[in-house]
């Protein structure tokens, strides 16, 4: 058996190793933790001193805004070929959007029964349009998630270019 002030030194020394590699991954997961937000902040939207929207290309290469729906929350995709803005019937439930009339949307999978309402208001970005059409019926994993189609984009001028989306309200032209 070791004498008493080895085995207290070893403990010692265990202990000082398990904090270094301790403080040293805890460094590491800051570092990566800013990086991450730092990611995330290039292609976040924002509203320029003119007044436009300008949402940055996302890496997968769509373009995603902030918005709401009637007051309640979620993230749109930029859908340019998409008749209007369309989200499900777990975010139309929660957002408050009942009635409309019956329709039958054609997806890229085929049809999909759905209901159409009239007159909704829609955020994106800084930008609204309170009389927008909205169908509610898509399938997607995530209830939070709307594609931002042409009866809010229609509203406004569109521009692509330098890896962004710039839309513009109508009569602010440069």
């Amino acid at each position: 058996m070791p004498p008493p002030s080895v085995a207290r030194t070893a403990r010692l020394g265990t202990v000082w190793i398990l904090l270094f590699w301790l403080l040293l991954g805890a460094g590491l997961y800051y570092v990566f933790q800013v990086q991450e937000q730092r990611q995330q902040d290039r292609y976040q939207s924002y509203t320029n001193s003119d007044g436009e929207l300008v949402i940055p290309r996302s890496p997968d290469g769509h373009f995603y805004v902030k918005g709401e729906i009637n007051g309640e929350p979620l993230r749109f995709m930029v859908d340019t070929g998409a008749s209007m803005v369309v989200v499900s019937d777990a975010f139309a439930e929660r957002a408050g959007l009942q009635g409309g009339a019956r329709a039958i949307f054609q997806t890229a999978n085929g049809e999909r029964p759905g209901r159409v309402l009239r007159d909704v208001p829609v955020l994106a970005g800084g930008l609204s349009h309170s009389r927008t059409e909205v169908g509610i019926g898509l399938i997607m994993d995530n209830d939070d998630f709307g594609l931002l189609g042409q009866s809010f984009l229609s509203q406004f001028d569109l521009l692509i270019q330098d890896r962004q989306m710039v839309l513009r309200p109508r009569g602010n032209s440069r």
